[in-house]
């Protein structure tokens, strides 16, 4: 199997692992606050990377490699901060899995936008992909319009922002930084800056943290330890506007988590069961996913 092929595998795990977090997030959002949230799970994910570190890692560190994994972590670990506190809010703002899922996909275009500014050459399929993943999102999640659009929506749109100025930063780094070191520097650095902030603004609460344990855990472990890691090594060999692609199916798990895992888990919850729109979206976002994969360019007769 080809690397890329292998890379865009890898994206679509790491997009299944965080749409199910979308449903652990909004569980989690009625324990504890954003900062606090954050914290604990980044923490958590970065303390879960370093015994596999010793055992992938441990080769002779060159110098030169190691102080640009250590900036672009520290860079990214910042990105990281604004990207999942804003990501966080929004879901507790909006209190929809599949809302925040769309908004945070937005970033599919954004990808490409940036990139014309790096002066980075996106593929027509690639565009084309773009505008029908946005397409796709929108009949997953607002099929019945936008109706309502409040503060927790704006909020997830500033952070979808932020989402792709990481996945650029990331592309920009992937073949100078060791993965595992990367991804584990860069969570810790969210966590602290979460911790700073979960001091000053809010009340943490060893509690109501053990109420939030089991999502806690899973946006921890799986979407932070498991997932992050997996972008970084997926997007190695991957065009970062086809990732962003890739990456935003995560809206396809995170309708499907909050239609059908909420009603399972939580009996009680107000939840929606997905409709022929949503499925309509789905499809949309599956071709967008083809078609940007797909080599439009002509073959040379040999």
């Amino acid at each position: 199997m080809k690397k890329q092929h292998k890379s865009l595998l890898i994206l679509l795990l790491t997009a299944m692992i965080w749409g199910f977090a979308f449903v652990a997030q909004l569980v989690g959002a009625n324990s504890v606050g954003t900062f606090t949230f954050n914290a604990v799970r980044f923490m958590l994910g970065g303390v879960s990377l370093i015994p596999v570190i010793l055992i992938f890692e441990r080769q002779k560190t060159e110098k030169s490699r190691l102080r640009t994994t250590i900036f672009a972590a520290v860079a990214a670990g910042v990105i990281l901060f604004g990207a999942s506190t804003l990501q966080q809010l929004g879901i507790t703002y909006t209190g929809s899995a599949g809302k925040a899922g769309f908004l945070t996909g937005i970033y599919t275009v954004i990808v490409p936008i940036i990139g014309i500014f790096l002066k980075r050459k996106t593929s027509i399929n690639t565009w084309i992909g773009a505008v029908l993943t946005v397409i796709g999102l929108y009949f997953v999640s607002f099929c019945d319009g936008f109706s309502s659009v409040g503060a927790g929506d704006i909020v997830l749109i500033i952070g979808a922002f932020m989402w792709a100025l990481h996945i650029i930063v990331i592309d920009t780094f992937s073949n100078r930084i060791y993965s595992l070191r990367f991804a584990a520097i860069q969570f810790i650095t969210c966590a602290m800056l979460s911790t700073i902030c979960a001091l000053m603004f809010e009340d943490i609460s060893l509690a109501a943290v053990m109420e939030a344990k089991l999502p806690i855990l899973y946006a921890g472990i799986m979407s932070v330890g498991v997932a992050y890691t997996c972008q970084i090594i997926g997007q190695k060999h991957a065009d970062p506007t086809a990732a962003s692609i890739i990456l935003s199916t995560e809206s396809i798990f995170s309708a499907l988590g909050e239609a059908i895992m909420l009603g399972l888990i939580l009996p009680g919850w107000d939840y929606t069961p997905l409709s022929p729109l949503n499925y309509l979206g789905c499809g949309i976002i599956f071709c967008a996913v083809i078609i940007s994969q797909l080599n439009f360019k002509k073959q040379k007769n040999t």
